[in-house]
């Protein structure tokens, strides 16, 4: 392949954070070959102003790719719209994407396995999904797997599967219940995405991930997932919108390359499944919650 997909990263306000995100992607060898896009949004309040006048500021410095194009929005967008829009137009442009956050530590061979994966399975209908980072920390899980679910921390996709996306959240959840899916849509109901989408629906949250989930979900299109994490989530600290949790979501960088193979049959990895079932048992059930929250009071984090 002599071209690479191109990189979208989504920033907001914090410089520093961001800073980390490219110093860490400038590290992979096929930065240098990859055009790269900055979506800086706007502020929300004037609190938020100074901020983001540094990360602009700063990523109109960007260097070490083959083409920087900054897209600078006038007014405040927020995550979900500006993702949605971003990757729409760059999937009909490109033909695929691999996108990032601002809040992002990428593995010095990210992008190779990314792209990797985008021209193994390009021509795969039953997989839309790549995923690059792996948090349940689970020695059972091959370096690649087929699972029914998508993540949103290090990823990429196709035209051909971004066509899938239902902005629709009510219309997903309609079909959710109709079809009954609702348990495995919550991995047994270890986990609340339903409950996620009805946030979502309510105006509660305004999460483009959950509607992406759904989306491929309903369809029966799988995602193409690590064991071994390239990507480490720094938002944790308070800085983000969607954070919290302490080390919940913890992931330990893979220095090493992930080769990626065609996986046959192309079907869900049923112990995968199994392994994120566990992990959700384990993270989220009422006592390891209480227990969070006691450890937060105890320092002092009364918000979340």
């Amino acid at each position: 392949m002599n071209t690479y997909a191109p990189i979208l990263l989504f920033a907001y306000n914090r410089p520093d954070h961001l800073r980390h995100t490219l110093e860490a992607l400038r590290q992979n060898p096929l930065a240098a070959e990859s055009d790269l896009f900055i979506y800086s949004d706007a502020p929300k309040t004037e609190a938020d102003r100074e901020a983001v006048a540094r990360v602009r500021q700063l990523v109109h410095a960007v260097t070490g790719f083959k083409r920087v194009t900054v897209v600078e929005r006038e007014d405040n967008w927020g995550l979900a719209r500006n993702i949605i829009d971003g990757v729409t137009a760059m999937t009909d442009r490109y033909g695929r994407v691999i996108v990032l956050e601002d809040d992002l530590l990428v593995a010095p061979h990210f992008l190779e396995f990314m792209n990797d994966a985008l021209e193994l399975y390009k021509d795969e209908p039953r997989v839309g999904h790549i995923q690059a980072c792996d948090f349940t920390q689970d020695p059972s899980l091959p370096d690649t797997f087929l699972i029914l679910w998508t993540g949103s921390w290090g990823w990429a996709t196709w035209q051909r599967a971004w066509r899938h996306f239902n902005p629709n959240g009510q219309q997903l959840l309609d079909e959710l219940l109709r079809r009954r899916l609702t348990r495995r849509f919550d991995f047994d109901g270890r986990y609340g995405y339903t409950r996620m989408l009805r946030r979502q629906i309510a105006g509660q949250n305004n999460s483009w991930a959950i509607r992406w989930n759904a989306s491929l979900f309903l369809d029966g299109i799988l995602s193409l997932n690590v064991g071994r994490s390239l990507v480490q989530n720094m938002g944790f600290d308070g800085s983000g919108t969607n954070c919290g949790g302490g080390n919940l979501y913890a992931s330990r960088l893979c220095m090493d390359r992930i080769e990626v193979r065609r996986i046959s049959p192309v079907e869900e990895n049923v112990e995968a499944r199994q392994a994120y079932v566990r992990y959700y048992a384990r993270t989220n059930s009422f006592w390891a919650k209480a227990i969070r929250r006691i450890k937060r009071t105890l320092k002092g984090d009364f918000g979340r």
